[in-house]
């Protein structure tokens, strides 16, 4: 299994599309955003190409492939509002495996490790993530990592009939 990271620049319709496809994945949604309710998590989003591309005006977005198949996405911000601890220097990041067949597999460890080398070569000193709760291998693959639990939000999103908490974590470029 071959896994490699393609940066994205420049957005195009068939990315859009796929996309698409992966945030509106019944599977997906309730890992991949928080929802305040069950018609939240319902509800259904398309984004466009003009999305795609303010979107890239403020994300470092790679592209993940597994044996030429896109499979999944991630980025990165930095200094967003959304920070549980508030220190400049600080990349906020965000994974999607997308199709099924990816998950498991070991590409999100090494789409992770991937990140981290591009974060550090930006001269950012600390990454945060947050997860959802229940988002127990996540929760794995980020331990594994070398990510540590600095808080908890309570009552973030929604799932299965009841709200979990956002666990935020962090880990310092070096210990990378």
């Amino acid at each position: 299994m071959r896994i490699h990271f393609v940066e994205l620049k420049e957005p195009a319709c068939h990315l859009v599309d796929t996309f698409n496809r992966w945030e509106n994945d019944p599977e997906l949604i309730p890992l991949t955003r928080p929802n305040q309710n069950q018609s939240e998590l319902e509800k259904r989003s398309l984004m466009t190409l003009e999305d795609l591309q303010e979107n890239l005006a403020h994300h470092y977005t790679y592209l993940i492939y597994v044996n030429e198949q896109l499979v999944g996405s991630m980025n990165y911000m930095v200094d967003p509002e959304h920070l549980y601890k508030k220190e400049p220097g600080t990349a906020w990041i965000g994974i999607t495996i997308g199709e099924p067949e990816a998950r498991g597999k070991g590409a999100g460890y090494k789409a992770i490790r991937f990140l981290e080398k591009q974060i550090k070569t930006k001269g950012l000193d600390r990454i945060e993530l947050g997860v959802f709760e229940f988002n127990f291998p996540a929760q794995k693959l980020y331990k594994n990592l070398g990510y540590k639990e600095i808080g908890r939000i309570p009552d973030f999103t929604y799932w299965q009939g009841q709200m979990w908490e956002d666990i935020r974590m962090e880990k310092y470029m070096d210990e990378i």
